[in-house]
């Protein structure tokens, strides 16, 4: 376990209490009351306050230091993960919690006061420092995949796939979502035995690993990532295909040659939007005149991709650093603004998403004695606790997407016929 990343991502401050928390408190409660279709139990030192609608059904947030309403009020949702992260509140039911407050957007986003849009500067500019540049790439990539491969491997499943999987029924097991989702790709890249296929997003290897032993085609696969790297050479290894996967650590605007197709499998959340131009000018330049381009990517809603853009949040601020959802408008006109790509497929699969994360937060959860034993400790196992809730609820609530998007270049072939995305009813999942 690398202990320096660690500590970079536990190093915060801390508020103060006495009465700023009382007069913060009494502001947060009161604008917690305007939640609808549900409500909050606040309990605290002062005693236990219902917010919201009581005749919906209601969540327990308990708080354990009134430095809590000071963190929410300096700096909105953010701070609620802060003092999460803190140990400052709890709540036995915080994927429900936390999709109420998605469904109540405009109490979530004014829980900050003046404080918080006082910190929109610093915050912007601690997202300029953390640009997706050459060297910044590298740097915010590792602060989160060079984590350690045996952390990843306590909660993913054995094909060591870290994106969304696609369940075929209620009862399919993580592994058999990961391996459906990675076919359907397959599919849709519509390979050969001689087909070259770049892979921009090595993880551990899944996608290459799949592709290459169940077409036979040669498989270029890049990370930045020196861990992923390590682990998916000695998978490839273990599967006997060194002689059909390559895998590189270049930085996508530094690859060269031609291939018949490119996969990015939730690659492009590190790109940053300022530089989707640049990664779909680098995908087209790396095609054949028949390429085709094939990215499953999780996607902020249109409505509020501007205001998404104007500040932070949890996940960039602790889990990925350097990280932009792109909507979808903004990946197609990236795509299409230098290139000759034309979008011609995509699919929507968040519940999917959801329900992965589900099987992901349960598992790390069943697994804290393996976490511990890495030297991690309850601060770092809090945060990502929170992370994978808060994702959780966001794909729950259809707020952030999850997308399987095919571009191809001019001469590219008909896409092959594809089967829908199976619905899936998260309410039927016990």
């Amino acid at each position: 376990m690398k202990q320096d990343l660690i500590n970079q991502k536990l190093r915060r401050k801390t508020g103060s209490g006495g009465a700023s928390s009382r007069i913060a408190r009494g502001l947060i409660l009161g604008r917690l009351d305007g939640i609808r279709g549900g409500h909050l139990i606040v309990t605290d030192g002062q005693g236990e306050r219902a917010c919201g609608d009581t005749g919906q059904p209601g969540h327990r947030l308990v708080v354990h230091d009134d430095r809590f309403y000071s963190m929410l009020l300096r700096q909105g949702s953010l701070g609620a993960a802060e003092a999460w992260i803190q140990g400052w509140w709890s709540c036995d039911t915080l994927v429900p919690l936390l999709r109420l407050m998605i469904r109540n957007l405009e109490q979530s986003d004014g829980l900050g006061g003046w404080q918080s849009i006082l910190r929109r500067p610093l915050e912007l500019l601690s997202q300029f420092k953390r640009a997706n540049t050459l060297r910044g790439s590298r740097r915010n990539i590792r602060s989160h995949y060079d984590l350690s491969n045996d952390f990843f491997r306590i909660f993913l499943d054995e094909t060591m796939t870290y994106s969304s999987g696609i369940f075929q029924s209620p009862d399919s097991t993580l592994q058999e979502a990961s391996e459906y989702k990675l076919d359907r790709l397959i599919r849709m890249l519509d390979l050969n035995e001689d087909s070259h296929l770049l892979e921009i997003g090595t993880g551990w290897g899944s996608m290459a690993i799949r592709a290459a032993s169940t077409i036979g085609c040669r498989v270029t696969t890049t990370t930045l990532s020196v861990e992923q790297a390590l682990e998916a050479r000695r998978r490839i290894t273990a599967a006997g295909l060194d002689g059909r996967i390559s895998v590189l650590e270049t930085d996508y605007r530094e690859l060269t040659g031609t291939h018949d197709a490119i996969v990015a499998v939730e690659m492009i959340e590190a790109v940053g939007h300022r530089y989707l131009p640049a990664f779909f000018q680098s995908c087209n330049d790396r095609l054949k005149p028949n390429g085709r381009l094939v990215m499953q990517a999780i996607s902020m809603p249109e409505d509020r991709y501007g205001r998404y853009l104007r500040t932070t949040d949890f996940i960039r601020t602790h889990i990925f650093p350097g990280s932009c959802c792109p909507s979808i408008t903004a990946l197609d006109r990236a795509a299409t603004g230098r290139t000759d790509f034309t979008p011609v497929h995509r699919d929507d699969m968040a519940p999917h998403y959801a329900r992965t994360l589900n099987l992901w937060r349960h598992t790390f959860m069943d697994g804290l004695d393996e976490v511990r034993a890495l030297g991690l400790h309850d601060d770092f196992i809090r945060m990502w606790e929170y992370y994978l809730a808060y994702c959780e609820a966001g794909f729950a609530e259809n707020y952030i997407r999850s997308v399987q998007l095919v571009y191809d270049r001019p001469d590219a072939a008909s896409l092959p016929d594809i089967d829908p995305i199976p619905q899936l009813d998260l309410d039927l999942i016990p």
